[in-house]
This record gives C-alpha cells, sequence and structure tokens, in this order.
C-alpha cells in the first residue's frame, strides 16, 4: 500500500488507516485476525479512542505482537489538564503500550472547546507535560469545527489535523479548505476523517452499519471515486469507517486507484451530502 509522510514528522503512514472502532465488540480472535490481514495489506497506522467502547482492551492484545511495526494513534475528549493523566494512562495501560506515537484531542467542536484546550491550566499543558515523559511522541486534535481547527493550528505546532475530508463536504459543504491549507502552511500532517461517508442518517433510518454514526459509502466504484478525491489533497492517510467490510473496501480501493491517474478514478460520479458529525 502507498505511504505519505505525515507532515514535518518524517513518518510515513499507509494511505489507509485502521479505525479501532471495528474491533469493538468483536472477540480477541477476530480482532487479531483483522490486525494481522491489515498489516499484511501494507497498514501501519492504527486510531483509537476511549470513546469507542471496549476497542482499546479488544485492540489491546490484538496489536501487541506488531507494536513495533504500527503507528498508534489515541484521542481523549479531556480538555483540562487534570483530568487528562488519568485516561492516557488507563488508554496507554489497555493498549499494552509504553507510548502513543500520536495523542490527539478528540473531536473539537467549538471555539469555546478550543480555548478550554489552549488556556492555563487546559489540556494542551498535559500534552507537552506526557511528550516530554515519553509517553507520547506526537501531538494533534481532530476537529469537526472549522473555526475550531483554525484556532488550534494558529496557537500550537500541532504535528497533525484529523478532520473530515470528503467529496461533499469539499465540493457542497466549503468545508476543509480553509484548515487545509492552513495546515500545509504549518507543515502539520493532514489526516482524513469521513472519507467514505456519503450522507448523514435520516429519522428512525434502519442502520445496515451501525459502528458508523452516518450512512457510508460501500460500493466499489463509490469507494474509489471517494478516496481518489480525498487522497487528491494534501492528505497523508484516511481513517476507514467502523466495520471491517469497509476497511477491506478502502483498502481494495487504493489499490485500484494507483492502478489507474487520480484523474481517471475522479471521473466516476457519486451522489450524496453534505456532511458535519461527531465521533468516527
Amino acid at each position: 500500500m502507498e505511504k505519505r509522510v505525515l507532515g514535518n514528522t518524517g513518518i510515513q503512514l499507509s494511505v489507509i488507516g485502521f479505525g479501532g472502532i471495528i474491533v469493538r465488540d468483536v472477540s480477541p480472535t477476530d480482532a487479531a485476525g483483522y490486525v494481522t490481514r491489515a498489516i499484511d495489506r501494507g497498514i501501519n497506522y492504527f486510531d483509537v479512542a476511549p470513546f469507542y467502547g471496549n476497542a482499546e482492551k479488544i485492540l489491546g492484545p490484538a496489536i501487541e505482537p506488531y507494536r513495533d511495526q504500527i503507528f498508534l494513534a489515541c484521542k481523549t475528549m479531556q480538555r483540562l489538564a487534570k483530568d487528562v493523566n488519568l485516561e492516557l494512562n488507563r488508554s496507554l495501560e489497555r493498549l499494552k503500550t509504553d507510548h502513543f506515537d500520536l495523542y490527539q484531542f478528540h473531536a473539537v467542536a467549538s471555539l469555546e472547546e478550543a480555548d478550554q484546550i489552549l488556556a492555563p491550566g487546559g489540556a494542551l499543558e498535559a500534552f507537552i507535560q506526557a511528550k516530554e515523559q515519553g509517553l507520547i511522541h506526537h501531538i494533534g486534535f481532530s476537529a469537526h469545527s472549522e473555526a475550531a481547527a483554525l484556532r488550534l493550528l494558529d496557537a500550537y505546532q500541532f504535528d497533525s489535523m484529523l478532520l473530515p475530508i470528503n467529496v461533499f463536504c469539499w465540493r457542497d459543504g466549503s468545508f476543509g479548505h480553509q484548515a487545509c491549507k492552513k495546515a500545509k502552511e504549518r507543515g502539520t500532517g493532514i489526516l482524513a476523517l469521513k472519507s467514505l461517508a456519503k450522507r448523514p442518517l435520516r429519522k428512525d433510518e434502519p442502520q445496515k452499519w451501525p459502528k458508523c454514526w452516518y450512512v457510508p459509502i460501500d460500493t466499489a466504484p463509490e469507494a474509489r471515486a471517494a478516496l481518489a478525491f480525498t487522497l487528491s489533497k494534501p492528505v497523508t492517510a484516511a481513517v476507514c469507517p467502523g466495520h471491517i467490510e469497509l476497511l477491506w473496501l478502502a483498502c481494495d480501493a487504493v489499490d485500484a486507484i494507483n492502478d489507474m491517474s487520480l484523474e481517471t478514478s475522479l471521473e466516476t460520479n457519486i451522489s450524496g451530502e453534505p456532511i458535519f458529525l461527531s465521533s468516527n
């Protein structure tokens, strides 16, 4: 699988990331199989969070044999320094590791949250201390507000930004342009959420993919087009939605994209709606 450098870090990540929610509520045996197959397919970027149910507990033993081969990212919803350390240490224990390659502020959704993180006593202070202690190697954030992303980027030299970047947000919602431009200028690596998001769930709509908070693209032609669009931007990697079938779909799609030009794959017409949802 193609790998790209994450911003100014010099670290090369697979263009498809393994979203940890994939292993939520699956058996340890299945989780181990998923991780092994993902690594065999060239994936070295794994992302998880306490918010994803029991995913940390399930993923930890599955990745343990491969820990020195992968880039492990985790997140926290905590916004105050005093609350970060307990969650950080618990995540480290669950994931059977002594450090995270990347630790992120999870789902920053407003200017108020961004300011809380950055203020004296805010979570950024704990992140910087943890980095000095070697518990985390790089600092990043995920955001569902472009204004919040810009506030964070202006205030600190983050190593990465995880942002919804898909054809519908970009083309129809005009979301992501400014944040991506700013991140590129600052050498902050850009990671993509929701590259396979098609549209929001409608009221009382049955969920075919219950670990997604939206309706995902789940056909090969549309997956190729959607990922070609996302990867045509200054994006290092796209984190896959929360089902193993969608991970393999994404892997197949990027393999196909590698066999054609991005311009050719973008010619496929896909339909959907702008989507600005929290979580995965």
